[in-house]
């Protein structure tokens, strides 16, 4: 398949730039993958596609905030983008401008509380950087670093809890996973409440998943890899999800990525870790999940890839074309989709 099969025409003014006033109120198309046939919904609705005995699956990551912007020490200013920690005080990350970060350079963050200096140099241009500073890390970069909002976000975020879920526990994220960015504690409930089962993975998103296919085909995409834990008790919830003829519905594409990486081909699911770079688009045979929430995604992205693996690409395009029409707002603060 080639990448430009994925292509759809959207209008800027569509790029959701914040967040709606409630997160359950979002606006919500249901798509039936079999008939193609599209309802249009409110996201507090999606109680109405859940049964009992089904299971909820849900990506607990956290989005740290890891835009930091420093000095060099000879005083020019240069943005730093923490993709992954390699270990308690190296970073991979993103440089701009990269001339400016030779090995050996140096920088100043804040008012000299975080100190870094390039190491070393890594794949795609980024550097690795080892910070020093005093106290603890994590709490020096929740007082410097900033949200790192996707590129086709331009307005301020007001309130930094809104880029994440309201279930977010595990930071490590530089991404949001956005299709749980509608639920709120009081849905959950309700959800909970009606005998749905709610399990959780962690997935931490990198930048990766906005990183546009360059290759014609598809299938010479060199897919990035994300950090998953699936814990013995998700598996267990799961395994028996299945065992009982209820539904699995994935909460986002990064979930859908660690369920699929952790289940074996016979369907079972077991406590795992580690690196995924599973990439999936159609012709992919689903190992584990039944249904889908997702978000509007970019044209000729792996997530819109992904979801026609599951819906069928062209029971996607001409739900995207509807959305289009609708006027549904697109990407990470936009509306939702619910595959059935």
């Amino acid at each position: 398949m080639k990448t430009s099969d994925f292509y759809f025409d959207l209008p800027q003014e569509l790029i959701a730039q914040v967040p709606l006033e409630k997160r359950d109120m979002s606006r919500l198309m249901v798509l039936d993958k079999k008939t193609g046939d599209v309802e249009h919904k409110i996201f507090k609705d999606i109680i109405e596609y859940l049964d009992e005995g089904d299971c909820l699956v849900l990506n607990d990551t956290r989005v740290i905030p890891a835009r930091l912007f420093g000095q060099k020490d000879t005083g020019a200013n240069v943005e730093f983008l923490l993709l992954r920690r390699i270990d308690k005080d190296r970073w991979q990350t993103l440089v701009k401008p990269g001339k400016r970060a030779k090995v050996g350079s140096k920088f100043t963050f804040g008012d000299g509380e975080l100190r870094g200096e390039i190491v070393d140099l890594a794949e795609e241009g980024t550097r690795i950087i080892e910070f020093g500073y005093e106290g603890i890390f994590e709490e020096v970069l929740d007082k410097l670093g900033n949200m790192p909002l996707p590129p086709y976000i331009t307005e301020k975020l007001e309130d930094r809890e809104r880029y994440q879920t309201v279930y977010s526990k595990h930071s490590g994220s530089a991404a949001a996973p956005t299709a749980g960015l509608h639920f709120t504690e009081n849905l959950l409930k309700k959800i909970k409440d009606k005998g749905v089962k709610i399990a959780f993975i962690t997935l931490h998103v990198g930048l990766g998943t906005f990183r546009p296919v360059k290759a014609k085909n598809i299938n010479e995409h060199k897919m990035h890899s994300e950090f998953y834990i699936v814990s013995k008790e998700t598996a267990d919830i799961i395994n028996e999800t299945k065992k009982n003829g209820g539904k699995i519905i994935s909460v986002g594409t990064t979930a859908t990525r660690a369920l699929e990486t952790a289940t074996s081909d016979n369907g079972h699911m077991k406590e795992c870790s580690g690196w995924t770079d599973i990439f999936i688009y159609p012709g992919y045979r689903f190992k584990v999940i039944d249904r889908l929430i997702t978000n509007f995604h970019l044209p000729e992205s792996t997530l819109i890839m992904l979801v026609s693996a599951l819906a069928g690409r062209e029971n996607v395009l001409n739900a995207y074309k509807i959305a289009v029409k609708e006027k549904y707002r697109f990407f990470s603060f936009g509306d939702a989709m619910f595959i059935k």
